[in-house]
């Protein structure tokens, strides 16, 4: 039996930083979720700890339905920790719940930095036995036991610390100990590409062949490489109408055998003076891994050689190509590549980028250019940001200004009928799911005049604004007021013709309403009684 291990209490990272500017974390990510899981359900849960600001349950775009994780974010970032403390593999709806810190750059999961790899783990090591065992070592961001489709332990996991020094601490303690009667293999995490290239080549005995010529044929394949190993099979693959497509593959009966033509024939030149390229044989999968990987580090590389040097331009005049933009920005130095952003008709769409050989020259035109008149629109200079990261930045000013100016988040958006009939284009608060919202062109007012009355339309997004003489009050003594066009006659009092008793008594009540709102000493009681 494993030796039990204290965690000490956790001190948890409660910031981060995008482009150098320092932001608190108060996104939570929820994981491992039950499937009937919703918005009112982890607002009632987190709510228990501290206020919530949001919750969202990330769905699938065609079938509407949850994809197992969830993020909810906080008002302050030491509100986020202690929800995490206290909840963290809570059971929600009879499973539990995985919590960690949001962290919306990609890169920091996928570096495998301070990341553990445990194997031989025994089936009843579930995430939160794994994370109060590795507790002990330092901060723990994030843990998880990879499981089947049944929901049953895999036998292996991971557990990702905030620096390397707890990760390489909890290798050496626990590596080869036993827990729960089985002995566990812990050490770092390193990925598939790097785990192939640790290990050397593979063992294959297939190999790929291609650049011949066309007229080659299966016998001048298996002529070329027979010197080299004894040959199951040799074939050079063809088009519908029998012509070679200049590809084939030469199957070798011993790896040994194989692995020495790739090194001696790799690069080699034909009778032809073409350049033959031999290697292993890859399946369709593993090749475009291979190629997505390579794609994503040379993306990376040429991303921070270009990082800081790199401008993002808007609000540009439809008529500017490319040839203007270097002509306005060659004076500040020396221009890398230059393009304005154009649709799928070649029509501008107001932004661009330029990049400049050195950070110095970029940020002097942009010093220059930001805000300078160009064809009598001011022209925006920025550093250009990867998708990611202007994403992360983005949200976490949002939720920050969120916060401050105390905008509430209700967990589902839908229309309702209020018990007063009126209807409402939000729901309240959990347990309240008639709570009035306001809806487009429609205003709450008691007392006022006219004056202060707003003449932009309302959205739906966003809260409405409180004017004087506009109050907060009780839906049974409240009138939707409904603008009126310049020059619009008044309706008259009285019965409608051909209308019901019911719509014509409303009809009366809204015309008392117009005619009574500014009179100086109605007030909401007299409205709810006019309105019964």
């Amino acid at each position: 039996m494993a030796t039990v291990i204290s965690a000490p209490k956790m001190t948890i990272p409660t910031h981060a930083t995008f482009s150098g500017i320092r932001f608190e974390n108060v996104s939570l990510y929820v994981g491992d979720l039950e499937g009937n899981v919703n918005e009112t359900h982890l607002y009632d849960l987190f709510s228990q700890v501290a206020q919530v600001v949001s919750a969202r349950v990330c769905r699938d775009h065609t079938m509407r339905s949850s994809l197992g994780y969830a993020y909810v974010n906080f008002a302050n970032a030491q509100d986020a920790a202690n929800a995490m403390e206290h909840l963290n593999f809570t059971p929600l709806n009879g499973k539990p719940i995985r919590i960690m810190f949001s962290h919306r750059d990609p890169s920091i999961r996928k570096s495998g930095y301070a990341n553990v790899f445990i194997k031989n783990l025994d089936k009843s090591i579930d995430n939160k036995a794994l994370h109060d065992t590795f507790a002990a070592f330092g901060t723990v961001l994030s843990c998880k036991v990879a499981v089947d489709i049944s929901g049953q332990s895999k036998g292996y996991g991971f557990v990702q610390f905030d620096n390397e020094k707890s990760a390489q601490d909890s290798i050496q303690q626990l590596n080869g100990m036993l827990i729960n009667d089985k002995k566990v293999y812990v050490g770092s995490f390193i990925r598939r590409q790097e785990r192939a290239q640790a290990n050397g080549s593979p063992k294959f005995t297939n190999v790929y062949v291609k650049n011949f010529s066309e007229t080659f044929t299966d016998e001048d394949l298996k002529e070329l490489f027979g010197t080299h190993g004894t040959i199951t099979s040799a074939v050079v693959m063809k088009d519908v109408n029998g012509k070679s497509r200049c590809f084939g593959f030469v199957n070798f009966e011993s790896p040994d055998s194989a692995a020495a033509v790739v090194e001696r024939l790799n690069g080699t030149t034909t009778n032809d003076e073409k350049v033959l390229f031999v290697g292993r044989a890859q399946s369709k999968a593993e090749r475009n891994a291979e190629l997505k990987a390579k794609y994503e580090q040379e993306k990376i590389k040429r991303y921070e050689k270009l990082q800081a040097a790199n401008l993002y331009l808007k609000n540009l005049a439809d008529n500017i190509k490319d040839a203007n933009l270097k002509e306005l920005f060659s004076e500040f130095g020396t221009i890398t590549s230059c393009k304005v952003m154009v649709d799928s008709n070649g029509h501008s769409k107001g932004s661009g980028f330029v990049a400049f050989s050195t950070p110095e020259e970029a940020s002097k035109a942009l010093n220059e250019m930001n805000g300078k008149m160009i064809q009598g629109k001011p022209l925006y200079v920025a550093v250009a940001q990867r998708k990611e990261v202007r994403k992360a930045f983005l949200q976490a000013q949002f939720s920050q200004f969120q916060a401050q100016i105390g905008i509430p988040s209700f967990p589902e958006f839908s229309q309702f009928q209020a018990p007063n009939g009126i209807p409402s284009f939000h729901a309240g608060y959990p347990g309240y799911p008639w709570a009035t919202g306001l809806a487009p062109q429609q205003l709450y007012y008691d007392e006022g005049t006219p004056s202060y009355m707003t003449t932009q339309p309302i959205g739906y997004g966003f809260q409405q604004q409180l004017y004087p003489g506009m109050h907060s009050v009780d839906p049974n003594i409240t009138m939707p007021y409904h603008h009126q066009r310049q020059g619009h006659p008044r309706q008259r009092m009285g019965y409608r013709r051909g209308g019901n008793r019911h719509h014509n008594q409303r009809r009366n009540s809204n015309q008392w309403f117009r005619d009574n709102w500014q009179r100086p000493g109605a007030s909401g009681s007299e409205f709810g009684d006019q309105l019964g």
